[in-house]
């Protein structure tokens, strides 16, 4: 059985991804999906009678009120926990042998007390320089190997250039934090400063999450923050 692992497509699904998906057994996708339209062109892409997986992310609170914010299943005899975020991971995780998460656009595969937890990475839009990734599952009879799919290995060099709004250069992170913090004190919402700033949603939240949890925080200090939270893998946590 082959299935397909994606996380944080943020309304982007890539050809060579939906070229991907095609002849899968099943999707799972934790989060982050971007709309309803994005998850639909999912479902088509490997027919209706494949199972889909979708959890919701944190950027999906304003149409996907309806998907769960986690899930428990058991896909090829494996037993699953799919979530967006890995700090919603309850500690509790009987009978799980595999569990699922994003956020962080960032590849993540590693075996604890014979349990796999896998991030997929993003397969959508590009976010800090960060490589392009999904994921597959291969099951048999209860065991299973996932295999790491780098999609910026197929794209052109006109393809995995950044749009304009969600590239964030290097020198221009500091400018970019405190416009975020302006934009916070003013009362804006994370999609007004995205939208305001031409700058990732996901970065302006990561942004907001360090201010509120690190009240008088400075914009250097934030940025030292997010440069230690990168180093480390911690990103999301």
């Amino acid at each position: 059985m082959k299935t397909a692992v994606l996380s944080d497509t943020h309304n982007l699904l890539r050809p060579q991804v939906s070229a991907l998906l095609k002849g899968c057994d099943a999707v799972i996708h934790a989060g982050d999906i971007g709309g309803r339209q994005l998850a639909e062109d999912i479902r088509a892409a490997v027919g209706k009678d494949v199972p889909v997986y979708f959890v919701r992310g944190n950027n999906d609170r304003e149409w996907g009120e309806e998907l769960p914010e986690s899930l428990r299943f058991t896909l090829g005899g494996v037993s699953f926990f799919l979530v967006h975020k890995k700090k919603d991971v309850p500690e509790k995780l009987d009978g799980v042998q595999a569990v699922i998460y994003g956020h962080s656009h960032r590849y993540a595969q590693e075996e604890r007390e014979g349990r796999l937890w896998l991030n997929p990475g993003s397969c959508g839009k590009r976010r800090f320089g960060l490589e392009i990734t999904m994921a597959f599952l291969y099951m048999e009879e209860g065991k299973f190997r996932a295999e790491r799919v780098d999609i910026g290995d197929m794209l052109s060099a006109q393809e995995s250039g950044e749009t304009e709004s969600c590239r964030i250069p290097a020198d221009g992170l500091l400018p970019s934090i405190e416009g975020i913090l302006k934009g916070m004190d003013r009362g804006w919402r994370i999609e007004r400063i995205s939208r305001e700033l031409k700058l990732d949603a996901g970065f302006v939240e990561e942004v907001c999450r360090i201010r509120v949890t690190h009240p008088g925080v400075s914009a250097e200090g934030i940025l030292n923050k997010i440069e230690v939270n990168r180093m480390t893998g911690t990103e999301g946590k």
